[in-house]
């Protein structure tokens, strides 16, 4: 819960800035996406996008699909800044390099996201458990159940 945490505020931050400064989400896009001319409008409407994935991934809900969508908008983040890792010395590439162990935590989420318990998913797959164990216990002693 607290990895998922750690990284949901980063994302957060730049989801908002998305809608606080789009002209900077732009110049982002440009510069290390190789994607020009993003409006406003597109701006908000990635934000928008991102903000629903980030708090279901908050949530820890529909883990599969949210970490997993995560991990890979961090890493195309993360890669698409290859050229600041060769020039770390140079102001601000150093920060850069803050994006790897969070491309670790992302991905150690996504392999253990099964063991997330404290998340919606895990209290959904606790309910499940113990809907499933009062089925069993109502079945009656000496009759067969075929599952």
């Amino acid at each position: 819960m607290l990895i998922r945490a750690g990284i949901a505020v980063v994302f957060l931050m730049w989801t908002i800035d998305k809608f606080v400064n789009p002209g900077h989400a732009a110049a982002v896009f440009k510069k290390f996406y190789m994607i020009g001319g993003l409006s406003n409008v597109i701006a908000f409407v990635i934000g928008a996008v991102q903000l629903v994935i980030v708090l279901a991934f908050l949530a820890g809900f529909m883990r599969t699909w949210t970490y997993g969508i995560v991990l890979g908008m961090h890493a195309i983040s993360t890669f698409s800044s290859w050229a600041q890792y060769l020039d770390p010395w140079t102001y601000p590439h150093l920060l850069f390099f803050a994006a790897i162990p969070m491309l670790s935590a992302c991905v150690t989420l996504w392999l253990l996201r099964d063991l997330d318990t404290y998340s919606v998913d895990g209290w959904l797959d606790t309910l499940r458990a113990k809907s499933m164990a009062s089925t069993d216990t109502e079945v009656a002693e000496g009759e067969t159940v075929i599952a």
